[in-house]
């Protein structure tokens, strides 16, 4: 299941309810039983764990954070222009929703397992079925072990104060803020602690950007570097793309974003094609990790 809600929708509100909030799956959705549910803890740890959903939240303190989750595809209908995209889905820019998510923070769960020397890589591994090239296994990445004890970083059993939906990755899922949503691993199942990044198909063979594609499968990009933070956004919520305005005032909205956790400063809009621009108005922040709505009025030419 797949889907996003129509842009200006989501310039509505900072905090996009649950109902609209994008899915990127690449299997069905799994069905979990959150009483025998567990959550494995392992690998270059000096204590491996296992924890079941109330474990979790007894023995960790309870955190929360809004944080902006984005999917690699954002906007990859705009590549069209330059180059095929092949076999891919070609989200526009609803791939990107913003909620509050609260859980356990993952830096205390590491420490409680203790990280040991060698270390570089935390791995996360989901519990639903892939199949690729003949192949079944939990869709699964990798990230900085530096990251993964930030503060930011959550296994997170819910969305905007609820439960998190089962297609949202119930009972618990990683929130990366920053980072590519295909590093906020759903149905969480394992943690892997581990040297090199994770060997799962959606780190080093997907989820990646090669600049110079192979002409014979232009789909292979292993060879290309891993995706890790978003790169910066900038995107026109409203008017819609396409639609035929009168000459005149036009007021036009939308949001801007960027990987890490400094604030966007300034947006600018061009009403043509980049001669003069004009300063918007950037709105109330979420926070740190949050996107950024904005606002401002155009004078159209005929």
């Amino acid at each position: 299941w797949n889907a996003g809600p129509p842009p200006a929708l989501l310039r509505d509100s900072l905090i996009t309810p649950a109902s609209l909030f994008f899915v990127r799956s690449h299997a069905p959705t799994p069905q979990i039983d959150p009483v025998t549910w567990r959550l494995r803890v392992h690998g270059l740890v000096h204590r491996p764990l296992e924890l079941s959903l109330d474990e979790l939240q007894r023995r960790f303190s309870p955190v929360g954070v809004t944080s902006t989750m984005v999917c690699a595809g954002l906007r990859r209908d705009e590549l069209l222009a330059h180059r095929p995209v092949p076999g891919e889905l070609l989200w526009g820019a609803d791939a990107i929703s913003t909620g509050r998510w609260s859980g356990v923070a993952l830096a205390e769960v590491l420490l409680a397992a203790g990280v040991m020397d060698g270390a570089r890589q935390v791995e996360f591994i989901g519990l639903d079925a892939v199949m690729r090239h003949e192949r079944q296994f939990g869709f699964g990445g990798s990230i900085p072990l530096e990251k993964a004890l930030g503060p930011e970083v959550l296994l997170a059993s819910a969305l905007n104060g609820e439960p998190l939906l089962p297609a949202h990755g119930f009972p618990l899922r990683t929130v990366v803020p920053g980072y590519i949503g295909a590093r906020s691993v759903k149905w969480l199942g394992e943690i892997v602690v581990q040297a090199e990044p994770s060997a799962n198909y959606f780190q080093a063979e997907a989820y990646r950007i090669l600049r110079e594609p192979d002409p014979v499968n232009p789909r292979d990009v292993s060879a290309g570097e891993s995706l890790g933070a978003v790169p910066l956004n900038a995107v026109i919520a409203s008017p819609e793309a396409g639609c035929v305005l009168r000459a005149g005032m036009v007021e036009v909205t939308g949001w801007a974003f960027g990987g890490d956790a400094s604030q966007v400063a300034r947006v600018e809009v061009s009403p043509d094609d980049g001669a003069t621009w004009v300063k918007a108005t950037l709105e109330e922040s979420g926070g740190p990790w949050s996107w950024r709505f904005w606002h401002t009025t155009l004078a159209l030419a005929a």
